[in-house]
């Protein structure tokens, strides 16, 4: 069956690197992705699937195989970002100030290839497959696609979710047990002091030295507060204040993110955010300067269900028999709402690498040189394709991970 598989896929890759790269010319933002919704809704009807709509521009195509079983979810994300792209490519954006720097072109492809190959098999199917095509990923759809009820009629009883990433070469598959992507918390902190002149400092309230201050000791969180087993990364990527060099302004506004390879929240006592607060109340408090905290965006961490990786995992072995294709341990800090739909049923997010420094696909995630090997594409169409029939046919539903 997986050499079968292999040539189908084989057979499709034009089409699927076309579709690619037509998403690729056309990038959306989250809750814009008009255009992308209305060309997936249309290829999922021709496919003679049950197609419906989510969150308005989240398409759903469900696929019933010929037997009675379970449900899969299968998902990819389909929203671009805000930055104008520097690749060069032949078939580089067409929008001013918009991309694909993350690869979701290339997910809503290779699950759109899938969908065609498993409705050729859906006769053998032992269940069904909900194709699940979400817009807005970068700013967390999926908990608002779970409250719209994606995850029933017909109720889902497991998740898979790809991503492509540069972090790790052409030709390697990461399905890894546990945490595999981080908790991501959006911090916006308000410094407020008393303005003056820069001459007589001793007359104002420095609120941009309290800011120096917050930021060097909050990091003593992962340094002196937690174990070294427990990763976390506290980021200030933007600070404001002040307009001209002679006046020390009234108030700072810093942003950023606090992350952490485990859920916080669930963590006994004082967890992470609190901690975060109690350093900056006593810094604030020790500079005489006031604060206000507000945590902006919260997504828990993405922990891979063992039974459902194993799965996973034996797919992939199947995917790489034969080749120099190699299954890897892969963990990051970067955050995916993933995490909403695997904290519903048991899911399993896996990676395929796509770097490849003489393609120059090597640049990071959210970067405007961001590129993929298209190489990749092949790799996670025949790992969906392979996966949901594993999951859904048995072979694995009993095999320890």
């Amino acid at each position: 069956m997986s050499f079968e598989i292999r040539t189908r896929v084989k057979e499709l890759e034009s089409e699927l690197i076309a579709l690619r790269r037509d998403f690729h010319m056309y990038p959306e933002l989250g809750m814009e992705e008009h255009r992308t919704a209305g060309i997936v809704e249309a290829y999922l009807n021709d496919l003679g699937l049950e197609v419906s709509r989510v969150c308005g521009t989240g398409v759903i195509g469900l696929l019933r195989g010929g037997q009675p079983g379970k449900t899969l979810m299968l998902r990819a994300d389909m929203d671009a970002l805000p930055i104008e792209e520097a690749t060069g490519l032949e078939f580089k954006s067409k929008t001013p100030g918009v991309m694909h720097a993350c690869g979701h072109d290339g997910h809503t492809s290779m699950m759109m290839i899938a969908a065609k190959i498993l409705s050729e098999q859906k006769e053998v199917l032992k269940g069904d497959i909900k194709f699940v095509f979400q817009p807005n990923e970068e700013n967390g759809c999926a908990l608002e696609m779970v409250q719209e009820g994606v995850m029933q009629n017909p109720t889902v009883d497991a998740v898979i979710g790809t991503h492509l990433m540069t972090g790790l070469p052409i030709g390697t598959i990461s399905a890894d047990d546990g945490p595999v992507m981080a908790e991501a918390n959006v911090f916006r902190l308000t410094l407020r002091g008393l303005g003056g002149h820069t001459a007589v400092p001793e007359d104002s309230v420095d609120p941009i030295l309290t800011a120096a201050s917050v930021i060097q000791q909050v990091q003593a969180i992962q340094t002196r507060e937690l174990s070294p087993h427990k990763a976390v990364a506290i980021v200030f990527g933007s600070i404001h204040a002040g307009t001209v060099a002679n006046i020390i302004p009234e108030k700072v506004e810093l942003q950023g993110t606090l992350r952490c390879l485990f859920n916080s929240r669930d963590e006994p006592g004082e967890n992470v955010l609190d901690r975060f607060e109690r350093i900056v109340s006593h810094v604030c408090a020790a500079h005489r300067v006031s604060y206000e905290l507000e945590w902006t965006f919260h997504d828990p961490a993405v922990v891979n269900d063992p039974m459902v990786s194993a799965v996973v995992r034996d797919a992939a072995a199947d995917v790489i028999a034969g080749t120099e294709q190699k299954i890897v341990p892969y963990v990051t800090m970067i955050g995916e709402d993933f995490c909403r739909f695997s904290q519903e049923v048991p899911g399993t997010f896996y990676f395929v690498g796509v770097a490849n420094k003489d393609k120059k696909t090597d640049f990071p995630h959210h970067h405007p040189s961001f590129d993929i090997d298209e190489d990749g594409l092949a790799i996670g169409v025949e790992l969906h394709v392979t996966s949901a029939l594993h999951y859904l046919n048995g072979q694995l539903q009993n095999k320890p991970s």
